[in-house]
């Protein structure tokens, strides 16, 4: 019996699909999920979508006028082009505090992959389900506390009169030391958001088929062996993903855990781009502090958007990974 080809094959073509068209019928149906969307589609719009407008005042000499409004004050302003970005470039500090967020950030990334891998790979060996949901939380626990709460606490425990001086009889001021600072910007960090990344593994360990850990089993493979071969080839995209999305996050040194816990004494070591941004554009008293700052603001912004896209290819193209 022979089968007949279809003209779509016999022309070496596939059919062409449909296009799909508006329907009310199919709008009614979805109509539960559009409603949900809304909300976070016009927060999107508010607050990420049109505060773009403002990028205008990092090429413009923008300076609020009395009795007008924002608009009015924006494009009023004199155009200027890379006038502020030339003067970011050129101030003397502005390589240090560059080596500082992108130093501090790459550190902070790669622990808190390798930490969260290892800290899901501990509690997927954790059999009772009782205690395992009890170490889940504690670990995940410190993500949700704000830095304002936590910097308040770390700042009085490494006081000279603080908790760690008194158990080890010092007198040392760690946050006000350059040698210390990095190294507490880092721990601190990872001990805060080290169980949010572990989830992210945990969840995809979750999706391996039980069946390879059994055949592993009966091959020999010990629990060492059964990671290597089985579990971390399993989280392998979730490996990348993550890995994708935190290069694209480099330029994020963790702007709210700096601001409340540094101070001049270690601008050398803790300054980043953002605190810098933020001193300059809201308490420098200069007629151009708002361009300027809105200058660091959109470098660092661009400067992550390129990071993100090329190590987007990069995992499509050597990988063979992709989102869609």
């Amino acid at each position: 019996m022979s089968l007949q080809r279809t003209d779509d094959f016999n022309t070496g073509f596939l059919p062409k699909r449909k296009k799909k068209r508006f329907s009310l019928l199919k709008l009614k149906q979805e109509g539960v999920l559009h409603l949900m969307a809304a909300p976070g589609t016009v927060l999107l719009i508010l607050f990420v979508l049109f505060p773009i407008v403002g990028i205008y005042i990092s090429f413009a000499a923008y300076r609020p006028l009395p009795g007008t409004g924002f608009f009015d004050s924006l494009f009023q302003a004199q155009f200027v082009g890379f006038y502020y970005f030339a003067d970011i470039f050129a101030r003397p500090d502005f390589i240090q505090v560059l080596f500082n967020t992108v130093l501090i950030a790459v550190i902070k990334i790669i622990l808190q992959t390798v930490f969260g891998i290892l800290l899901a790979l501990l509690l997927n060996e954790v059999m009772q389900s009782s205690l395992k949901r009890v170490y889940q939380t504690a670990y995940f626990l410190p993500f949700f506390l704000s830095w304002a709460l936590l910097g308040t606490i770390i700042t009085e425990m490494l006081s000279i009169d603080g908790v760690i001086n008194s158990i080890f009889n010092t007198d040392v001021s760690f946050l006000a030391s350059n040698k210390y600072f990095r190294s507490i910007l880092i721990i601190t960090d990872l001990w805060k958001n080290a169980g949010y990344q572990a989830v992210y593994f945990l969840a995809a360990i979750t999706c391996i088929d039980s069946t390879q850990y059994e055949a592993a089993s009966i091959d020999g493979a010990n629990k060492l062996k059964q990671c290597r071969h089985v579990t971390i080839p399993g989280i392998m995209p979730i490996i990348i993903l993550v890995s994708v999305l935190n290069i694209g996050n480099i330029m994020n040194a963790g702007f709210e855990q700096v601001l409340v816990m540094y101070n001049p004494l270690v601008y050398a070591t803790g300054d980043i781009i953002d605190t810098m941004a933020y001193r300059i554009g809201f308490l420098t008293p200069s007629i151009d502090q708002f361009s300027i700052g809105t200058a660091i603001g959109l470098f660092k912004s661009s400067i992550g958007c390129v990071l993100f896209v090329i190590s987007y290819l990069f995992a499509a193209k050597k990988l063979n990974y992709s989102i869609m």
